[in-house]
């Protein structure tokens, strides 16, 4: 594995700690991806998970899905402290994918981190837009300020690490195109928030991983952010329901939600609806992808700096629902 022998993910998806799973956005979501690119980039690959989790009805089916793709699994827990350091012991590289709620818990992997001694490399849980680089509004802003304080903890302790920006997973957008309530893209209407005219990147779940698991031991994203403006695939959202209505050669109607309109939804909805306007209004409305320009001080484009990866593109995702 390029000097890092083995790797350790802990995600919420992994740890199954359901009493923990606040349910919304893509808590624990990404961790089964990044395991199996780990997996078949051939890396040893270690999941941490609690002793019980092996006889949960549902979650055994997962664990047995990391079995046998060659997953070693390290037992131990978020708020052991010394189970922890244990298992941190047993890896080089450490990739969180911790949702909502357990965020702010990174503190304790860190310090683990820093009693452990031998971590090459650690990856938080971010995988979305730059949470140092945004024009979030609440509750979004406050999210986003929780992972950079962790970014804040990392650096100010002198653990290496990378920051990995994925921005829109193709799953949860494209896949709806930002609907509420439907389980596929709209054929007849569609809501868009502001104008439309804003870019957005929208990357796979799978390409995420690949990517995220190519960075773990690459000098180049060392102390930097990975961020993934795949060229094919930033677009306005105009463009992606043009995009669609071409693929089912229908014209859809279209329902534009004004910035100042959507602002107060935000405000008078409740949670996690008044959330993910939020993340919606962050995404397509501000300009996250222009809003700073690409600096190697501080980061590097997945794109560029791996152009062997065949990613997905918008186009080819949006094939699979025409």
């Amino acid at each position: 594995m390029k000097g890092n022998k083995m790797k350790q993910n802990i995600s919420q998806k992994s740890n199954l700690s359901e009493e923990q799973n606040p349910g919304f956005g893509g808590t624990g979501y990404i961790g089964k991806f990044i395991v199996k690119a780990s997996t078949e980039a051939g890396h040893p690959t270690f999941v941490l998970i609690r002793e019980n989790t092996v006889s949960h009805p549902e979650k055994s089916k997962l664990i047995a899905t990391f079995k046998a793709s060659g997953v070693t699994l390290l037992y131990g827990d978020l708020y052991d402290h010394e189970s922890l350091v244990k298992a941190l012991k047993e890896v080089d590289v450490v990739i969180s994918t911790l949702g909502g709620q357990q965020i702010d818990d990174q503190v304790k992997l860190i310090a683990a981190i820093k009693e452990a001694g031998n971590i090459k490399r650690f990856l938080p849980s971010e995988f979305g837009l730059d949470v140092d680089r945004h024009n979030a509004v609440e509750p979004a802003a406050s999210f986003f300020n929780k992972k950079v304080n962790i970014r804040r903890t990392i650096e100010a302790e002198g653990v290496p690490y990378t920051y990995v920006c994925s921005y829109a997973f193709s799953g949860y957008f494209l896949s709806t195109l930002g609907q509420q309530n439907v389980t596929a893209p709209p054929r007849d209407k569609v809501v868009i928030l502001g104008n439309g005219n804003v870019k957005a990147v929208y990357v796979s779940e799978e390409d995420v991983g690949t990517y995220t698991i190519k960075a773990v031991d690459d000098p180049r994203t060392l102390n930097k952010t990975l961020y993934m403006k795949l060229p094919a695939n930033v677009l306005s959202f105009n463009q992606l329901v043009s995009l669609w209505e071409n693929k089912i050669k229908s014209t859809l109607e279209k329902v534009y939600i004004p910035e100042d309109q959507l602002l107060k939804n935000i405000q008078e909805s409740p949670f996690p609806a008044n959330f993910m306007l939020a993340l919606g209004h962050a995404m397509v409305v501000k300009e996250v992808i222009s809003n700073h320009e690409l600096d190697p001080s501080f980061g590097v484009d997945a794109s560029e700096i791996y152009p062997e990866v065949k990613y997905t593109t918008v186009d080819n995702y949006l094939n699979a629902f025409v």
